[in-house]
């Protein structure tokens, strides 16, 4: 597909307006932010690029999307978590405070972010309810705890300097007497992306806006990032009550998970008229597609939980062992 131009010979970035549900671009998002995006764009060229069929449809080998707004933090990210680590390991002393087993959850996250957002699913999303669904569920149960099985924190303050790791320090502590610490308030914020994001009008308008769309995304990952900070405390604490506390949200978010996934599965009708046009022109029957995303959000989505409901309850029935 021939780039389409905005100011002077610039190609516009990839998602300047996603396609509406009439088919045609948005002229909702802010002048603003799309001037911004085309100087970003300006600014890396070659890094921003419209990557489709001639038709417009991205298939596997061409459904990326670069886009500076994700490639820059993701990258920031990676380099200070790596730099910590070198740090952390310098001298052979492998395990000192980030354990090899602990750096490998990291390159599993990263790769969860780089699928949701990079490629191939935040593309074919457009086009697909169920790449779209593995996207939400990658940023919402997948990354957050391979992220944060790593140990980020340890590895940060190792790779910044010393008056910026206190601060990082103090926020974190700041952040543990707070309403943050609230495992009601985090799973509840779980539930109401899932289904509040997965409603066919909200879902329409964040495919519709570029701005809404990364509010979408941005809000799966917080959500994740929340509740499994929380849980991850709970599975390396030996507090009493508290594994089973984290069970108890674990299976809430799982039944709304399996709930939403099986209204999807088991519907006989298209709910989300967006593709209704879309889905087929990837070879994609529309309720097929509906089905699958349903299934991805019923059955793989909820694995992670279940690892983490029995590595709690395992904790717990270990320490009530010790207290006899």
């Amino acid at each position: 597909m021939a780039p389409v131009t905005g100011e002077g010979n610039c190609p516009r970035p990839p998602g300047w307006g996603r396609v509406g549900v009439g088919g045609s671009r948005s002229t909702t998002a802010p002048l603003f932010a799309g001037r911004a995006a085309l100087a970003a764009a300006c600014a890396a060229p070659g890094l921003a690029q419209a990557h489709e069929t001639g038709d417009g449809v991205p298939d596997l080998a061409t459904a990326w999307t670069l886009s500076p707004l994700l490639l820059v933090p993701l990258a920031l990210f990676a380099g200070l978590y790596l730099r910590g680590l070198w740090r952390l390991w310098r001298g052979g002393h492998a395990g000192r405070g980030v354990s090899r087993a602990e750096a490998a959850g990291f390159v599993s996250g990263m790769l969860a972010l780089l699928l949701a957002g990079v490629w191939p699913f935040d593309a074919l999303g457009e086009w697909s309810l169920a790449a779209h669904m593995a996207q939400h569920m990658l940023l919402l149960a997948v990354a957050p705890p391979l992220l944060l099985a790593a140990r980020p924190r340890a590895a940060l303050a190792a790779a910044l300097p010393p008056d910026w790791s206190r601060a990082l320090h103090r926020g974190l502590q700041a952040c543990a007497i707070s309403p943050l610490r609230s495992l009601a308030a985090a799973t509840l914020a779980n539930v109401a992306v899932m289904w509040g994001w997965h409603m066919p009008a909200a879902l329409a308008l964040a495919l519709a806006s570029e701005a809404v769309h990364w509010l979408m995304h941005a809000s799966f990952l917080a959500a994740g990032l929340w509740l499994w900070t929380l849980l991850w405390q709970r599975l390396r604490d030996d507090a009493a009550g508290g594994a089973l506390a984290g069970t108890v949200a674990i299976v809430v978010v799982m039944m709304q998970m399996g709930f939403l996934g099986a209204l999807l599965t088991f519907s006989r009708r298209a709910l989300y008229p967006f593709y209704a046009g879309r889905a087929p022109r990837l070879g994609l029957d529309v309720l097929a597609d509906q089905q699958l995303a349903g299934l991805i959000m019923w059955v793989p989505s909820c694995l992670p939980y279940l690892a983490g409901a029995i590595w709690l309850l395992a904790r717990e029935f270990g320490r009530l062992r010790q207290a006899r």
